[in-house]
């Protein structure tokens, strides 16, 4: 399932998060990469341990704790520290690759089963040329580029790229969940259901039926759910 988290930064923060990491020092974004994924990656990155790095993570982990749209459809354990790039100049696309399964924290050592991937994206479309997250699977090839603020959540197992940058510079932040339901197919179950349960109250209140269709996603939650 890919989706859209809309202003996961609002303006403010957002202009708050680019200030940080537009004034840190950048390093090669093969630092993190996979032996295979470090051949086609050819782009920038925050050294994780950087002062810069660590105020970032905090605003963007602050933000994905009060969002309720990412935790319906996420249901996440836990998160990777988010990490930063930038695409821009001879440092500007990173080819198909497919992420790593389990993540390791260098500086705690712990380790993060990678079932989603996430993007948010930090610079606007008009600020650059090419830059699209591209993402392949088995439902076909499909070209993102959102605006400023919104984050993309999508399955670690696809196959994706991010197209060369020809103008300007693409800032992101990118990291890992873990989540609570192993199976995206069985996250898409719950997100559904969840989400036309709110739509029912949001129309008439917690009748009998809603009140049972909540059981239901409980209990399938109570069956999937590995916490």
């Amino acid at each position: 399932m890919l989706l859209r988290i809309p202003a996961l930064l609002d303006a403010a923060t957002l202009a708050h998060c680019r200030a940080i990491v537009e004034a840190a020092d950048w390093t090669d974004g093969r630092a993190t990469a996979g032996s295979q994924s470090a051949q086609v990656k050819n782009n920038l990155q925050l050294r994780e341990d950087c002062d810069a790095a660590r105020q970032a993570q905090a605003i963007v982990l602050d933000a994905l704790g009060r969002n309720a749209l990412f935790f319906t459809a996420a249901l996440p354990r836990q998160i990777f520290p988010p990490l930063f790039n930038r695409y821009g100049g001879q440092a500007n696309a990173f080819g198909n690759h497919i992420d790593n399964s389990v993540r390791t924290h260098r500086a705690t050592g712990r380790h993060v089963r990678a079932d989603l991937s996430a993007t948010l994206f930090l610079s606007s479309p008009h600020e650059y040329d090419g830059g699209d997250l591209v993402i392949e699977d088995t439902w076909g090839s499909q070209a993102v580029k959102l605006e400023a603020g919104d984050m993309l959540l999508y399955p670690s197992g696809s196959l994706h790229r991010v197209e060369p940058v020809t103008r300007g510079a693409r800032l992101a932040c990118f990291t890992w969940i873990q989540s609570m339901v192993r199976e995206d197919e069985r996250r898409r179950v719950l997100y559904d259901l969840d989400t036309a349960v709110m739509a029912l109250r949001g129309l008439g209140g917690d009748t009998a039926e809603t009140v049972r269709l909540t059981g239901c996603y409980h209990n399938l939650l109570r069956m999937w759910a590995d916490v």
